[in-house]
Parts: C-alpha cells; structure tokens; sequence
C-alpha cells in the first residue's frame, strides 16, 4: 500500500474504530501485517484465516472454546468471506477491547444468536451452555444439567415469554444485571489479559 493509502486507511481506521487513538490504531495495523503474513496465502495479503484468529485469541486473552471462537470469528467477518481484513480486526477489537455497555450487549448477543435470525433459542443456549458446564453429577444424564440452565435462564431473560430470547430481552435482562452479559459463555476477554494484550500492543504509543 502506498503511503498516501495508508495514511488515509489509518484516518479512515480512527473515525470508525473511536475507542482507539490514531497512534493506536497504528499498532493494531502492524499487528494485522504480521498476523497476515502468517495465513495461508489464499487471501493475497488482504486478510487472515479462522487457524490464525483463533491463534491470536487464544494467546492473547485464553480464549479456548471452539464454539465461541467460531462465533467470535464470524462476529467479526462481518462480510462473510473467512477472511479478517484490517478494517474487520481493527474495529471488531474496539468492542472487544473498550467497547460500551451498548455494543458489547450486540457483540455478545450476535455470537449467542448461532443461526442469525435475531433470537436466542432454547437450542441455542443448549449448545453454547453445553460447552461451559464443566461438572456433570454422576447420577444424571449429562444433558439434563444444561436444560436446567437454559430453563433457569429462560425464566430470568425471556420477559416477553415467547421461549426465546430478543435482543429487547437480552438488552434489559443486562441492564437489570450486568452478569448476565456472558450468560450464555465467556465471549469477552477478562480485564486482567486485555490490559496485558493493550500494554503489549500499544507500548511504543507515545503518552
């Protein structure tokens, strides 16, 4: 890219991705050129692949559940083609990173909403919840323990009664209870590896 384009990506970067500062917004684009270099170099340099996503994810905040890797990438690939471009990477990781209360309520419910028709189901939150039930008792069919959440979630989310979840739903249950933003599994980075991942990232940011 030319310097003049880069320069202009990097304006463009800064106004879409507001969380971050301009000198920022430069670093996680360096990031982005070394992640790319990794892939597979099916996507000719403009992005990088789902291995490397959930690579990247795992290394920086200990993300380990492959279903909400696999959401969390599609969160991102808001267009679908499998590939991270910069624009993609950069503004997915100021929701993730720094986004408000508004946008990561979206980022969460979007990566809970597994088939993308706008509700949570019942077999939604079986699926994501099977994954991050970790002690099943002996004497109980594994399955049955992970229905017991999703009625109990179900009875404190779904305020219209409809055995779903909107994201009306959802949105006020948050409101009423910030816990209840990874209800359905950790999605988020905790603060401690995404203060870790900021310092590493953005050391060279002039103060």
């Amino acid at each position: 890219m030319s310097r003049k384009g880069g320069k202009l990506l990097l304006d463009s970067l800064t106004r879409s991705a507001k969380h971050f500062t301009k000198s920022e917004v430069e670093c996680l684009v360096k990031l982005f050129d070394t992640l790319v270099a990794k892939a597979s170099s099916q996507f000719a340099g403009a992005g990088f692949d789902r291995t490397v996503f959930r690579d990247t994810l795992y290394h920086a905040f200990g993300m380990t559940d492959d279903v909400v890797l696999d959401r969390v990438f599609s969160t991102f690939d808001k267009d679908n083609t499998g590939c991270i471009t910069v624009v993609e990477w950069v503004e997915g990781l100021a929701v993730l990173l720094r986004g408000t209360l508004e946008e990561k309520m979206k980022y969460c419910f979007a990566v809970y909403d597994l088939n993308g028709d706008g509700y949570i189901s019942k077999e939604e939150m079986f699926q994501m919840l099977k994954h991050s039930l970790l002690i099943q008792p002996a004497d109980e069919e594994p399955d049955e323990g992970v229905k017991d959440l999703v009625e109990i979630a179900l009875k404190k989310m779904d305020y219209d009664h409809d055995g779903k979840l909107s994201f009306t739903d959802f949105e006020q249950a948050v409101r009423d209870e910030n816990l209840l933003l990874e209800a359905f599994g950790p999605c988020l980075p905790d603060i401690k590896s995404s203060m870790s991942f900021e310092q590493k990232i953005f050391r060279e940011v002039p103060k």
